[in-house]
């Protein structure tokens, strides 16, 4: 297979993003690395990078030229995102349907590694995707001004990840950060933070599983997080926000909370594991379903969510 490697940027005026990194030094690091190991599997990659470049509309014409003129099989372009310093994840972007089927075993490898995964994109803006003969993707990695990125990531981690994404294969040596021989992920300490708080709030994964207290993002702790967002009447993605630590905070204060007198996050929970409708408002029918828990629990049936109560729903 012959790949055409774009390591974004890197071609002043064309120049990444800045922000806790410098993209063009991570566009850099990644694709050096990504084509040393297509070859180390016998591959052959094209660097498409220009040498110099007039202007950012010929720089990227002169990465086009060279993978048509290379008749390169598949075209990759290597990106970091930066937005507001709280979005956060991997994204790729495509236009055929081949670059589509490319794109999914590329960004489902990146996820893998902790990222949030934003999904495969409609690419028809970009010239490097719409000018190219062969299929074609653009990797925005992660985001460099998103410090819940920076720590995730690893560029080793990252170059092995897209190689196995486009390959199938595990490239030779290095750190995959997957479970594979003797290579494992490092524990995120925000990750392990969030699934202990979500297995003492007893909020399981889609399957309806506990999450392992492992520090590592997947898709279990990825759906119970979207399942808290949910209770919570939080619109976020998967990932950890402000809003979702807020909301955990006010839960693990244990407020008293009374009929017809209480409103908030707490009350969502509450009627979350007593079973009543979730609209976040103590009324009737939720004071009548804490009632039957506290009959069931052995507690003082007062209707009343206080230190009794607490002790049975979260210790």
């Amino acid at each position: 297979m012959k790949f055409g490697i774009d390591m974004g940027h890197n071609a002043p005026p064309d120049i990444g993003a800045s922000g806790i990194a410098k993209e063009d030094n991570l566009t850099k690091a990644v694709g050096t690395r990504v084509i040393a190991k297509l070859e180390a599997l016998g591959h052959i990659a094209v660097n498409c990078n220009p040498r110099w470049a007039s202007s950012v509309l010929d720089s990227v014409r002169k990465r086009v030229q060279t993978a048509n003129a290379s008749r390169v099989n598949v075209y990759v372009s290597i990106h970091f995102n930066a937005f507001n310093g709280r979005a956060n994840g991997t994204e790729i972007y495509a236009v055929s349907s081949a670059a589509r089927r490319l794109a999914q075993p590329v960004l489902e490898n990146i996820t893998r590694l902790g990222f949030f995964n934003r999904g495969v994109k409609n690419g028809s803006h970009l010239y490097v995707l719409k000018n190219t003969y062969m299929p074609a993707i653009l990797i925005e990695c992660c985001f460099i001004d998103s410090r819940r990125d920076m720590d995730l990531y690893n560029t080793e981690r990252m170059a092995n990840a897209i190689v196995k994404g486009l390959t199938g294969q595990n490239p030779p040596g290095g750190d995959s950060g997957q479970d594979s021989g003797s290579s494992k992920p490092e524990p995120n300490p925000q990750v392990l933070k969030l699934q202990k708080a979500l297995n003492r709030l007893q909020v399981t994964d889609k399957n309806g599983r506990r999450l392992v207290d492992d520090g590592l993002w997947g898709s279990a702790t990825e759906s119970a997080t979207l399942k808290f967002h949910s209770i919570m009447g939080i619109n976020a993605p998967g990932r950890a926000s402000a809003q979702t630590w807020k909301a955990i905070d006010d839960i693990f204060e244990k407020p008293i909370l009374r009929p017809n007198h209480a409103t908030g996050k707490a009350v969502r929970y509450i009627q979350y594991r007593v079973g009543s409708e979730i609209d976040g408002v103590y009324g009737p029918n939720t004071a009548k379903a804490v009632m039957q828990f506290q009959n069931k629990n052995h507690v003082t049936i007062d209707g009343i969510i206080g230190p009794q109560s607490w002790s049975k729903l979260i210790g």
